[in-house]
């Protein structure tokens, strides 16, 4: 026969409360919101995915580039927009071209076709950021780009700066 467990709800509760604070724990779930809804809204605007809406507003606002340099304005992996940007050339939305000055450097520009996809999206869009703009003020929106400047910054330094001996000690005796 089985013992009857029994659910703490005040527990569950207070750990639920913890985990609210908990950024690590947040963080995931705040980005699989922000690129869901980013998802619903290009839908509505042609069906863009995430990747080529932010590389042709990148390229509209700021005109032909690297793929490093579109990977450092989105925050992104190299190697996420060198497999995307193949697609979006047969799409038509940009072409790509070997830089003249460095061989190992492509550069990526708009084309029309890109264009006419960005202006389609680009008003859903806007609306989205005029809504978050309902949320948030301009100076929360930018105290708050701040404090994940710093958890950036945070998590790029190595493991080895934070780890006390003591800790790392610890765990190699596990």
């Amino acid at each position: 026969m089985t013992e009857q467990v029994t659910i703490d709800a005040d527990q569950v509760r207070a750990r639920m409360e913890r985990e609210g604070l908990n950024i690590f724990a947040r963080l995931p779930a705040v980005y699989a919101a922000s690129r869901t809804q980013s998802r619903k809204f290009l839908d509505l605007a042609g069906g863009l995915s995430v990747v080529e809406w932010r590389t042709l507003w990148d390229l509209v606002e700021a005109g032909p580039m690297t793929i490093r340099d579109l990977a450092a304005i989105q925050r992104a992996d190299h190697s996420l927009l060198s497999r995307a940007l193949p697609d979006m050339r047969e799409k038509g939305f940009v072409a790509m071209q070997r830089s003249s000055r460095d061989a190992r450097q492509t550069i990526v520009q708009i084309t029309p076709k890109g264009r006419a996809a960005y202006d389609r999206a680009a008003p859903v869009m806007a609306h989205r950021r005029a809504a978050l703009r309902d949320v948030f003020t301009e100076e929360e929106i930018r105290d708050f780009a701040g404090y994940l400047d710093r958890l950036e910054q945070f998590l790029r330094i190595p493991v080895e700066q934070l780890v006390t001996d003591d800790i790392a000690g610890k765990d190699a005796a596990k």
